[in-house]
C-alpha cells in the first residue's frame, strides 16, 4: 500500500474511495449506531440489512428535499 501511494496514480485511486462505497457504511455505523445484527440466521440477516439501508436511502432523500412525483 505504502508503495502504491507514492504514485501519483495510486494517490488518485485510494482519493476516489471517498466517492465509493465506504460513506454510507461509515453514516450507518455511525449515524444510525448499527454495529451488529440483532437475528440470527442468513434471511434475517439480510433483511434487517434491507431494512437498515433502505432507512438510509429514504432519510437522504427527505433531507435533500427531492420533489414529490406524481
Amino acid at each position: 500500500m505504502a508503495r502504491k501511494l507514492r504514485t501519483k496514480k495510486g494517490r488518485t485511486e485510494y482519493a476516489r474511495r471517498k466517492a465509493m462505497a465506504e460513506p454510507p457504511f461509515g453514516q450507518i455505523k455511525h449515524c444510525r449506531g448499527f454495529r451488529q445484527f440483532l437475528l440470527r440466521r442468513m434471511e434475517k440477516m439480510k433483511a434487517e440489512w434491507n431494512l437498515v439501508t433502505l432507512t438510509h436511502n429514504l432519510l437522504k432523500l427527505f433531507r435533500s428535499g427531492a420533489p414529490e412525483t406524481s
